[in-house]
């Protein structure tokens, strides 16, 4: 009971961005499961998968993925390849591996795991959807914008009908969507939908939530491509601070917000102001994601 009292908090903790505590609420709550109940049982094999995602949001890759191939090995031995707890738990490696940059790998598991769901679970379940939305996430990463973009319309409208338009997944769908509509130069809807997720997640999840300021940097974006640069400079250095504050100064997802506003003050020709956070930008990269990941080399 203690056990699953601290994996419950910990989930809380970690929806409302506090990676932090939840990493050591998850890491209290596997000692103890595996204690009492073994190393291999369901329930620790659980947690251990919460701690891989909440070491994902703090940009801790290489641990996450261990931790979650951990649990995904048992998951397979306890339940087999094809049980909806294990294809989640392909689902969430897949993640991983995304923020590690292994796209190609990624797509495949996505796409298999997809397959699998809709025969499982059916088209319209919220795991099923988890993945459609998942899928079109690499699609992008890829620079498959149109693809891209038909999946993600799914993973929206799906989520509308499941969750409701004002919940987080949802949300967080539409400003996805938002992005490659903006890498197609469809910039009016991309920033409509933008918009709208901003203010609702600020009343849901609040301002300074890490997935609150994740919008806010990817509307700076819409705008800077727009040559809005007055308005996204201050959305940008915004979501930047939130960031440093949340997540740390050395997260992969604050390192993109350094290089956006490199870039932005770039095209400024604010030249001097730009020079200190490219050469940030591109050693953080360096030190937390390894030479060849591709946010390193963009």
């Amino acid at each position: 009971n203690s056990a699953t009292s601290l994996g419950n908090i910990a989930l809380v903790l970690q929806r409302q961005g506090k990676y932090e505590e939840a990493e050591a609420m998850n890491r209290q709550a596997i000692e103890e499961k595996e204690h009492v109940l073994g190393k291999e049982h369901l329930s620790t094999l659980i947690s251990m998968e919460n701690l891989a995602m909440v070491l994902k949001e703090q940009g801790k890759y290489k641990a996450a993925e261990q931790m979650c191939r951990r649990a995904l090995d048992g998951k397979e031995k306890a339940l087999g390849k094809e049980h909806s707890m294990t294809l989640q738990g392909m689902n969430n490696l897949a993640t991983i591996l995304q923020d590690e940059g292994r796209y190609k790998e990624v797509e495949q598991i996505n796409r298999r795991v997809l397959e699998a769901q809709e025969k499982v679970l059916g088209k319209e379940h919220t795991d099923t959807l988890t993945s459609v939305n998942n899928l079109a996430s690499v699609l992008c990463e890829q620079g498959k914008y149109e693809a891209a973009e038909e999946v993600y319309r799914r993973a929206v409208a799906g989520r509308e009908k499941a969750l409701g338009r004002e919940h987080p997944d949802t949300l967080l769908s539409a400003d996805s969507l938002a992005v490659a509509l903006c890498k197609q130069g469809k910039y009016e809807e991309a920033e409509e939908l933008q918009r709208h997720a901003l203010a609702s997640l600020q009343k849901v999840n609040g301002r300074d939530h890490p997935h609150t300021f994740l919008v806010l940097a990817n509307l700076a974006a819409t705008l800077q491509t727009q040559k809005k640069y007055e308005a996204a400079e201050q959305m940008t250095r915004q979501a930047l601070e939130g960031k440093e504050k949340r997540l740390g100064p050395e997260h992969p997802s604050t390192l993109l917000t350094v290089a956006n506003l490199a870039f932005l003050l770039h095209k400024k020709q604010e030249y001097a102001a730009a020079a200190p956070l490219y050469a940030r930008a591109s050693t953080g990269c360096v030190k937390a994601l390894g030479p060849s990941h591709p946010d390193t080399l963009m």
